[in-house]
């Protein structure tokens, strides 16, 4: 498999994905103190939205790639 399909099936993933769920979220650590045995940390959420033009135009570049890609060789 050349790199080229290997790129298209990730955008193509990548951009199904972005559709199916739009956003993501992740926990950060923030902030942390040490003081002698008690320790103390904030964690903050994250949430990332992921445009629909985005997720739409990462499946169309894959798809496009993935039937033109390999024509040109």
């Amino acid at each position: 498999m050349n790199p080229i399909k290997i790129l298209a099936l990730v955008l193509i993933v990548a951009g199904g994905l972005g559709l199916a769920y739009g956003s993501f979220t992740y926990t950060k650590e923030t902030h942390k103190a040490v003081v002698g045995p008690i320790e103390m940390a904030v964690k903050d959420t994250q949430t990332v939205n992921v445009p629909i033009w985005a997720s739409s135009a990462a499946l169309a570049v894959g798809v496009a790639l993935l039937i033109f890609g390999g024509k040109g060789r």
